[in-house]
């Protein structure tokens, strides 16, 4: 009985540090566009409005690659079993797509604007049973300068 408590303890204290590390990075992430918010970035291969001819164009990237913690895979197994929306890997996923443009944009911050952005993610599995471990996004563009 005793190893049942210790399990449900190591979930409970799984969950609130995950939490907790979670609406930090979130907090980081949403401080950190509110900063970028005037760097223009669109998916579109050419620029927005009209601009006159760039002094500098240049290709830069940002990547990011976040854990999946025990208690989203515990939760993400119990919704597999069950079926339905894994939101456990939504928000996962969401972080590190948000964190990889934000990175790309910090390499490129003096820039007018970003154009054809690019984002490309990948799972890195571990284990016998080929389980979810991270989560990679790389995001790449065409920072111009003028």
């Amino acid at each position: 009985m005793i190893d049942l408590y210790i399990l449900l303890g190591l979930i409970v204290i799984g969950y609130v540090v995950g939490q907790y590390l979670e609406q930090r990075h979130y907090r980081s992430i949403k401080q950190r566009e509110r900063d970028f918010i005037g760097l223009a970035t669109t998916t579109s291969k050419r620029p927005i409005g009209k601009i006159p001819d760039p002094s500098r164009v240049e290709l830069v990237e940002g990547a990011c690659v976040i854990s999946v913690d025990y208690f989203k895979r515990f939760v993400a197994r119990l919704r597999m079993f069950f079926g339905g929306n894994v939101r456990s890997y939504e928000t996962l996923v969401d972080r590190a797509r948000r964190e990889a443009v934000l990175r790309l944009k910090a390499k490129c911050s003096n820039a007018d604007q970003v154009i054809n952005l690019r984002i490309e993610t990948s799972s890195i599995t571990k284990g016998r049973r080929n389980q979810v471990g991270s989560i990679e996004v790389h995001a790449y563009a065409t920072a111009i300068y003028i």
